[in-house]
């Protein structure tokens, strides 16, 4: 596969002396065509994570459609609303699938039963009481309070499959997006084509290419010589080279949702050395460094969201040095500070994946320049080792932070009591409590109040440190439009509005 590819952009590149940019490799002037970073063996929308990129192909659509200011927008579904743990949605006018069928309410309630039953992740979905009150109107009972339902279904594996016209789930099923599968080839290369019968409306596209592209040069380079229009997660290398020719490319980075970050063991930690570090490390400078990957975070959310306005200490190396001092330590002749005889050195795991071996790095260089040491360990499966048994004092990790447009899945995630990952020792008894309302609150000003203010306390308590969100960086074609670029989550690419001059 990658020397087929290889060999496409290679043709391209000899060809590009006679032949014009954009869709000028294709005899339809209407076919976008991209690289794919991934590439899996089935199409199934409810399995794994296969629906993310039929979502990607705009084959499939769920009832919401997480948008560029992170809300779950009406999609098929014109609306969601709850009364205490009963929830009624309302399916869109006109939604069908791609051969034509309508999408009805006894449809959405058996693809939600499919997804509970055939993706561990959601088969909490299988203990809501579903009722088809007609055609459009959907009941569900979670039992108790949910209020993040929306924002879930908003998940590209709820996305709507005709499961009484499928009969190949694997490679060609029907559902509701603007295109269709024309060519599948697994964990390879996949085709589009319009779909004639959108409920949607005019398609602009008449179908797209998605080569699969893993390597940073080969993107680069199909980019340069036209033999691909766009693309996104671009690398720092390559970033340089568009923004060097911006009357050809448009480049647009926006913050993502995935999120680097390190917990700080306060069982192995002093609070001074634990607010020490936190006054050192440069997020700043390790986003520069990181050449436009990343923005330096403030807190694990984006700062857009109203669940993301918390503040952080500016960085304040001599009152580091301050800190340390009143606690005791004392500078040694090494440049390293010492205390009751013992070096202040500090272990720092990791996993070289999302560039936290070159943070881990970084962040050692910075802690040396005030006078605390660290040891660097590197593991292959953080969850196995550091994650799982504590064994650090300060750990770095990587993951989406912002799944769903809410702030629930993350907190619970790190800072509940006995949580995955709350492995550093942090406890607080206010922040349970706040945990517990926001886990049942209803009012959408209210659930950004309270994660403010539980994130903050872990923030004030020296218990994390959020360095970078990365950036979703989508370079283009002049001409070419709407490719998700502007929306900050990994499962969108193109749709009926995506377009190429």
């Amino acid at each position: 596969m990658k020397k087929k590819v290889l060999g496409l952009v290679l043709a391209a590149v000899m060809a590009v002396g006679v032949v014009g940019c954009g869709n000028s490799a294709s005899s339809e002037p209407n076919i976008l065509k991209t690289a794919a970073s991934f590439a899996y063996a089935s199409l199934d929308v409810h399995k794994e994570y296969y629906g993310w990129y039929t979502s990607i192909y705009g084959v499939s659509e769920a009832l919401f459609k997480m948008d560029e200011n992170m809300n779950a927008a009406p999609c098929l579904a014109e609306d969601a609303k709850a009364d205490g743990s009963v929830w009624t949605i309302t399916l869109k006018d006109g939604v069908a699938f791609s051969n034509g069928t309508p999408l009805t309410a006894d449809m959405v309630i058996r693809n939600l039963q499919r997804v509970a039953e055939v993706n561990e992740r959601f088969a909490y979905v299988a203990d809501f009481k579903m009722t088809a009150v007609d055609d459009k109107t959907i009941e569900i009972d979670t039992g108790d309070v949910y209020p993040t339902l929306r924002n879930e279904l908003a998940s590209p594996e709820f996305g709507m499959v005709d499961l009484d016209a499928t009969t190949d789930f694997d490679n060609d099923p029907v559902c509701t997006g603007p295109f269709v599968i024309s060519k599948f080839q697994p964990e390879g290369d996949v085709e589009v084509t319009k779909n004639t019968n959108y409920w949607g409306g005019d398609v602009k596209l008449d179908g797209a290419i998605f080569y699969y592209m893993q390597e940073d040069d080969p993107k680069l380079l199909a980019m340069q010589s036209g033999e691909i229009d766009c693309y996104n997660s671009v690398s720092s290398a390559a970033l340089t080279v568009y923004e060097s020719e911006p009357d050809k490319y448009n480049v647009v980075s926006i913050p993502g949702a995935r999120l680097q970050y390190y917990i700080l063991n306060e069982n192995t930690l002093d609070a001074s050395v634990r607010e020490a570090i936190n006054l050192t490390v440069d997020k700043e400078k390790i986003a520069s460094y990181l050449s436009g990957t990343v923005s330096a975070a403030v807190g694990p959310f984006n700062t857009n969201a109203a669940y993301g306005k918390v503040t952080v200490p500016a960085v304040d190396t001599a009152k580091a040095k301050e800190l340390l001092e009143s606690d005791g330590y004392t500078l040694g002749s090494d440049g390293f500070y010492e205390k009751d005889g013992q070096k202040l050195t500090i272990s720092i795991k990791y996993y070289a994946a999302r560039s936290l071996d070159t943070l881990a790095l970084l962040i050692q260089e910075q802690l040396k320049e005030i006078g605390i040491d660290s040891v660097l360990g590197v593991e292959e499966d953080p969850d196995a080792t550091y994650i799982a048994n504590s064994d650090f004092d300060l750990a770095l990790y990587c993951m989406i932070a912002d799944k769903s447009g809410d702030p629930l899945y993350f907190i619970e995630s790190t800072l509940k009591d006995g949580a995955y990952y709350d492995c550093g020792g942090f406890n607080d008894d206010h922040c349970e409590e706040l945990i517990n309302q926001l886990k049942f609150e209803t009012d959408t000003a209210k659930r950004a109040e309270l994660a403010n203010e539980i994130v903050q306390i872990a923030i004030d308590d020296n218990a994390f440190g959020y360095v970078g969100l990365f950036n979703n960086t989508t370079v283009l074609r002049k001409g070419v439009s709407g490719f998700a670029e502007n929306i900050p989550f990994d499962f969108y690419g193109i749709d009926a509005e995506t377009t190429i001059e």
